[in-house]
């Protein structure tokens, strides 16, 4: 037996919430316990980003040029590794100094906020690393239930 995760079948409303002071409307103000889950999912989303995660890894050792950066981060273009330097550096966990060479250097290097997420994103790649055996397996299993299901 699959699961159906159609795209027909991911449009559903949500159900409004009864308002507490009147059962005829849905209530408009936001739940106070969940206002700042969108701040969060923003912030989720760069420092959770694979690309992101490598960059601060590639950095926890001090400053680094582009094309070394580059070099380290298997797999990452030119215009990927661009916008995640941007993105981080908008974040403030990033900082980008340029010096007034020929040709200019320029260097990223983690300012303190970037720094302060080392050691969860180092714990996070130690756990990805010691597991890739298990969710591959997990995947291969899942795979293979759902191989031919028509779904």
């Amino acid at each position: 037996m699959g699961t159906s995760l159609k795209p027909e079948n991911t449009d559903l409303p949500a159900p409004p919430r009864p308002n507490p002071r009147s059962d005829t409307r849905p209530d408009p103000i936001p739940d106070p316990n969940h206002a700042d889950c969108r701040g969060v999912a923003s912030v989720l989303s760069r420092v959770g980003d694979k690309w992101s995660v490598f960059v601060i890894m590639m950095l926890s050792d001090g400053p680094k040029r582009f094309n070394e950066l580059k070099r380290m981060i298997n797999g990452i273009s030119q215009r990927m590794l661009t916008l995640t330097l941007r993105g981080l550096e908008r974040d403030g966990l990033v900082t980008r100094t340029i010096f007034p060479t020929i040709p200019p250097r320029v260097d990223y290097e983690l300012t303190d906020l970037g720094r302060g997420l080392q050691q969860p994103v180092k714990a996070l790649g130690e756990w990805a690393i010691a597991h890739q055996e298990q969710i591959a397996a997990a995947r291969t299993r899942f795979d293979e239930r759902n191989d031919g299901s028509g779904e």
